[in-house]
């Protein structure tokens, strides 16, 4: 199996109002064309667990995790973590696993940051799909992080159309590339 050197995954539930944020900004850098060493998927609900299926810390030398983050700021605030950021049991998954100590296991082989947007509203476990909008704005924005983050210039990628490019599905994890 091959595995890329860059791997940036949407975490959330797009059920669930705001939670839906990485998933929507994985749909948006779609129809970018990024390096064919850059791997984009959408993680869904156990996002955090299946991106470790992604990595091999002798190749991948990125990983971007974007997530919906509660940091107290006003909704749509974008924030830049480090794995050290997070105090221990601070970064849950829907099934309340705690998610920094695995990556704490990988931030030494594996350069992980987290882009994190404080939602508006999340609906968990009542039904609401789409984003609040002040989340929706906050999407060209992270998107801008992402690329400044993996050292793509934005420049280049905006506008341009996407040729055969697909989400991170088995055949495309497997080669470790998006096209």
């Amino acid at each position: 199996m091959l595995y890329p050197e860059i791997v940036i995954a949407g975490c959330g539930n797009p059920l669930f109002a705001d939670d839906g944020f990485g998933p929507a900004v994985i749909e948006e850098m779609e129809k970018l064309t990024l390096p064919d060493n850059v791997l984009i998927v959408d993680a869904g609900l156990g996002g955090p667990h299946f991106i470790f299926t992604l990595l091999d810390p002798e190749v991948t030398k990125k990983l971007v995790i974007v997530d919906i983050a509660d940091y107290g700021a006003e909704p749509g605030s974008i924030t830049k973590l480090r794995v050290e950021d997070l105090p221990p049991g601070a970064y849950r998954d829907a099934h309340s696993w705690d998610l920094a100590e695995p990556l704490q296991r990988i931030k030494d082989r594996i350069d992980v940051t987290i882009i994190g947007c404080q939602p508006a509203r999340v609906t968990a476990p009542e039904f609401e799909l789409g984003l609040s909008d002040e989340v929706q704005e906050a999407i060209p924005k992270t998107i801008r992080v992402i690329l400044e983050t993996i050292g793509v210039d934005y420049g280049t990628t905006i506008n341009l159309q996407k040729e055969g490019r697909q989400r991170g599905t088995a055949e495309t994890c497997s080669s470790g590339k998006n096209s």
